[in-house]
């Protein structure tokens, strides 16, 4: 062969080898990529536990080795993976929820929280743990309850809530977020905690009839505005002559002592159970009081106000 000949034969075939060696791990790699896509949709259609799980795993996996290829099927697996650790998060707080394990139920929250802060069922778990803490008579979490309370309100009222889960329905969670927030804020804040009261009584959830949240109501108006505007005309007002402010600040009274009556009289009308005399009779006498000390020491009209009031709009 002639020598310039032979050269030329064996670069051809030294460039063939290395175009070889360079094909042979690409197609090696698809093929790999491949078939982890097809364990991942394959498995992603079954609905059961075990292939999602193996959905999941697949999908991880096919992250781990071809994030950077920048595929489009890449943020289709990208969204499986994040949807499936979202669910398994809230199965997780779910479970140290319901079996009481609270102190890991904070930390399982927090950390969805971390990663998602407008998780509504995080909040949702976390406002029902802290409560119950409260109800226990451990109030070390009050205060984060509380922040938990007003988030998951927020979420509510901004109407960003499309799945109301842990709760039942939206207007429930309505219901009992507020109910929650006003009862870890009627000692302290009392204004506070008659806002959160009025909104529960306004849901349209079991909290609508409940005396309960009436009392709470009533107790808070007393307690809060009224009280701040009643201190507020003592020391504008006191002992001077009447003037249109004056008699402005006294009619924000009248009207606030009329909300604190009918919100007594709403408890007392909704205590119908046997169960519930003990307590009916308490209010009634606490209104009965209230009502007296504002019509002249006495209690005429205040039986029509119980028997019509539930007919009435709240003032």
């Amino acid at each position: 062969m002639h020598k310039q000949t032979f050269f030329a034969t064996l670069l051809l075939l030294i460039l063939a080898a290395g175009t070889l060696a360079q094909t042979m791990p690409s197609q090696s790699r698809d093929a790999e990529k491949d078939a982890l896509y097809s364990a991942f949709s394959g498995n992603k259609r079954v609905s059961t536990a075990e292939k999602q799980r193996a959905a999941y795993d697949a999908a991880r996996e096919y992250l781990r080795r071809f994030r950077e290829d920048k595929d489009p099927e890449l943020p289709e697996v990208q969204k499986f993976v994040a949807d499936y650790e979202r669910v398994i998060a809230q199965q997780l707080l779910l479970n140290a929820y319901k079996a009481k394990h609270y102190e890991d139920a904070f930390k399982l929250g927090r950390q969805i929280l971390e990663r998602e802060p407008e998780s509504f069922f995080a909040l949702g778990i976390l406002s029902e743990v802290g409560l119950e803490n409260a109800q226990a008579g451990k109030t070390t979490s009050n205060a984060e309850t509380i922040d938990y309370l007003k988030r998951a309100i927020k979420l509510l009222d901004g109407n960003s809530v499309t799945q109301p889960n842990p709760f039942d329905s939206v207007e429930f969670a309505r219901g009992f977020l507020n109910a929650g927030l006003g009862s870890l804020l009627k000692d302290q804040s009392p204004a506070e905690a008659a806002a959160a009261f009025l909104s529960a009584a306004k849901s349209e959830s079991p909290f609508r009839t409940d005396p309960i949240i009436y009392h709470r109501l009533g107790v808070a108006i007393l307690k809060g505005e009224f009280a701040q505007v009643s201190a507020e005309y003592n020391q504008k007002f006191g002992n001077k002559e009447a003037s249109p402010e004056q008699r402005a600040m006294m009619e924000r009274l009248q009207k606030l002592v009329e909300r604190a009556l009918d919100a007594y009289a709403r408890a007392v009308a909704l205590s119908t159970a046997p169960k519930q005399e003990e307590a009916r009779a308490k209010i009634l006498e606490q209104l009965t009081a209230l009502y007296k000390n504002f019509h002249n020491n006495s209690d005429a009209g205040l039986n029509e106000l119980i028997s019509t009031v539930l007919s009435k709009p709240m003032p």
